[in-house]
């Protein structure tokens, strides 16, 4: 099992101590560490400056917006950061949602399979450089030939010539139809909240995408990054109590009422009933409720939480089901230590 720093995105500031947990990473090695994004901090920039004092570890966004950026100058982020790292990096791409997608960049959310599978095109295009990169659309025409334009587009290659033309897309997926879209045309899954109770269904999902005619990759040589909370303590009742509250939010409040990918995940887990009852309190604004109304269970589903034999017991668990990297948070190099023997024994 490899491990993978999971530095998230900002919330009001830049975390504390990430530069000196990064570099502790490396150290206790961690194969990969990743930056995100959502309406604030960006996902590259963190992994330049602080990816700047590693020499080893891959560095990767999980995941940049696909609507942040046009397909083009993704591909130029990702082979800029791939050069400065002598090829570490991993572009690990994601749709978001239509509240921050029309909500925060002003595009339309619809039919995001199609503007994934059309997206990664385009970005392997530019990664390829066997020349000028065109692409009929409907969703990124080039050269754009739509209202406004002025005829004069014209079709171009990168100046840069990338440093590897297969620098690994990894797609970040929730649902059946995305899962299996990501294994048709990607190098690995960014999974959140897996269930290893639940692999042989994702299995399914995997396999149809696998099966595809021209998919990239096939099970052997297909990465699956889980994020989990993987925390050694002799008091796990209050990470779990920590955890409510954090799972509450995603469940209640990142994504509307009438669409919200994360709900929708513990959904197909079996919560129904408790999705429910903390997105209505959430909604309402009683917080403290929806998050007691979290139970244990659907916690410890998607983490891993325990004294060290039950961790590592765990992991054995994850593994088996078909995970390739565990990324997980920490908030201190202290932390990050007591994780530093699960590490070196993966």
């Amino acid at each position: 099992m490899k491990f993978g720093l999971q530095l998230g995105y900002w919330s009001a500031g830049p975390p504390e101590h990430a530069a000196e947990v990064v570099v502790a990473a490396e150290e206790a090695g961690f194969d990969a560490v990743f930056a995100a994004e959502s309406w604030g901090s960006d996902a590259f920039t963190p992994l330049a400056w602080w990816g700047s004092a590693t020499e080893r570890v891959r560095l990767g966004t999980s995941v940049v917006q696909l609507s942040a950026r046009t397909p083009t100058a993704t591909a130029m982020h990702a082979l800029t950061l791939d050069h400065l790292s002598g090829g570490r990096a991993i572009l690990g791409l994601g749709v978001s949602g239509p509240q921050v997608v029309e909500g925060w960049y002003g595009q339309p959310f619809a039919k995001p399979l199609q503007r994934t599978r059309e997206y990664v095109d385009i970005v392997r295009k530019v990664l390829a450089r066997q020349g000028p990169v065109t692409n009929d659309g409907p969703n990124y025409p080039l050269p754009y030939n739509g209202a406004g334009a002025t005829g004069l587009g014209k079709p171009l290659k990168p100046i840069t010539h990338p440093l590897r033309a297969d620098l690994p897309i990894w797609l970040g997926a929730e649902g059946p139809k995305n899962v299996a879209l990501t294994a048709e045309i990607a190098d690995g899954w960014l999974a959140i909240y897996y269930t290893p109770r639940m692999a042989d269904v994702y299995n399914e999902w995997l396999d149809e995408g696998f099966a595809r005619p021209g998919a990239r990759r096939s099970r052997a040589d297909f990465e699956i990054a889980a994020t989990a909370q993987v925390i050694i303590t002799d008091d796990p009742a209050a990470e779990i109590e920590r955890m409510r509250w954090i799972t509450s939010l995603y469940i209640g409040g990142m994504g509307a009422p009438e669409l919200n990918f994360h709900a929708q995940v513990y959904r197909r887990m079996g919560y129904e009933k408790e999705v429910d009852e903390i997105g209505t309190l959430f909604q309402a604004g009683r917080k403290a409720e929806a998050a007691a109304a979290v139970p244990d269970e659907l916690v410890l589903e998607t983490a891993i939480i325990g004294n060290e034999t039950q961790v590592r017991e765990q992991i054995g668990v994850w593994e088996a089901a078909g995970v390739t990297m565990l990324l997980v948070s920490v908030p201190d190099v202290e932390q990050l230590k007591r994780l530093a023997p699960l590490v070196a024994a993966g």
